[in-house]
């Protein structure tokens, strides 16, 4: 009778190991797999997009020099202002010196001296042209001679009297040096004031910049795309530009250039991109119920700026996260009804990094099971 028993136990201890090893060789059923949290499967928006860093810049950025040396004398206009082209901005005064104002005497005074003798043989040749003594093309030429020089005297004279007052009247309009804005716009930055001295623009000097202005009605967004980014952007993308001192504005854009050179930055490949401005309009804070009203860009503005490679609307999104990737397989855990889960082979599309498309695969209202946390050795 005890031995009847001990058998009985024994098959039971089996019975129940047998049991064990099924459930576990099934996998079907896990107790960590069931506390594990699950995500559903739902329906939404997802946009790639690449992200481009830099700043609201004027297209066209001008800088106002001036071809007369002297220093500033007076100033006829603020930074922020707006001046038309041909507006007064900067008085020079001439300020040469003593050499500059002896050679341009001494130019006078040879000018003269070389006058004086052409109107002699031009007198005389005009002189032998009425005896018939010489041709009217050698006449012509000694009259042409002598009108050269008369003008070479006259300029200078304008020019000694520029120097000394800065400015001088011609036959054909007063000459001053008054620098006048080349175009009509803002001013943004003055870089010399009363007293300063001023380098003029020649052919082999740059010359000092006394301002400078641009056209605030054509801004652009110049920044940088990573490497990794860029060739998967096209010229005429959307992009939406986040201006940093601007929270409540929508500014919105237009790829528009792409450089072909990559510049290092920071040990980063980076390539410069240009983001033509289309919009910009401001959500009052105090009034969320308004009407949206045009926001006023300003140079250097800081931005981040996300261009739009591609988006697609009311399609299935799982977080990526989910997803357990084996070479170009994508498989995940769905929790079924009866609270176990299955491993499912899906098919991916667009992701943004952090949620992603579901092709084929999976059902909307399905839940996906997290992966289970790994431990660090």
């Amino acid at each position: 009778m005890k031995r009847a028993t001990k058998i009985l136990l024994g098959a039971a201890v089996v019975v129940v190991a047998v049991g064990g090893a099924a459930m576990a060789m099934n996998g079907s059923r896990d107790d960590g797999e069931e506390r594990l949290p699950a995500v559903e499967v739902t329906r939404g928006h997802i946009v790639d997009k690449a992200l481009a860093v830099g700043t609201i810049e004027p297209r066209v950025e001008i800088s106002v020099k001036s071809q007369f040396s002297g220093v500033i004398k007076r100033q006829f206009a603020e930074v922020g202002e707006y001046v038309q082209a041909g507006t007064a901005l900067l008085e020079i005064q001439p300020n040469p010196t003593p050499q500059e104002l002896v050679d341009a005497e001494r130019r006078i005074e040879m000018r003269e001296l070389e006058l004086k003798n052409l109107q002699a043989e031009f007198e005389r040749q005009r002189q032998l042209f009425e005896k018939q003594l010489i041709s009217a093309q050698e006449y012509e030429r000694a009259e042409r001679t002598y009108e050269e020089s008369r003008l070479q005297l006259q300029i200078a004279r304008e020019q000694l009297a520029l120097l000394r007052e800065g400015r001088v009247s011609t036959d054909k309009g007063n000459f001053e040096t008054v620098v006048r804005a080349p175009v009509s716009g803002y001013i943004l930055d003055r870089m010399v004031e009363v007293g300063d001295p001023v380098v003029p623009l020649t052919s082999y000097q740059e010359g000092t910049v006394l301002m400078t202005m641009a056209n605030m009605d054509d801004l652009i967004f110049r920044g940088t795309v990573d490497e990794i980014d860029v060739g998967r952007l096209q010229e005429g993308m959307p992009a939406e530009i986040k201006v940093g001192a601007l929270p409540h504005a929508r500014v919105t854009g237009r790829l528009a250039k792409i450089w072909l050179k990559a510049r290092k930055e920071e040990n980063s490949t980076v390539f410069p991109v240009e983001i033509e401005i289309l919009e910009a309009m401001e959500q009052p804070a105090d009034d969320p119920e308004a009407e949206p009203r045009p926001v006023v860009l300003r140079a250097g503005y800081s931005a981040n700026t996300e261009i739009i490679i591609e988006q697609r609307e009311n399609v299935l999104l799982i977080p990526e996260r989910v997803i357990e990737f084996r070479g170009d397989t994508a498989t995940v855990r769905v929790r079924l009804p009866d609270n176990t889960t299955e491993e499912r082979v899906i098919q991916t599309g667009l992701s943004d990094a952090i949620n992603i498309e579901v092709v084929s695969g999976l059902q909307e209202g399905e839940f996906v099971a997290e992966k289970p946390p790994r431990e660090i050795e």
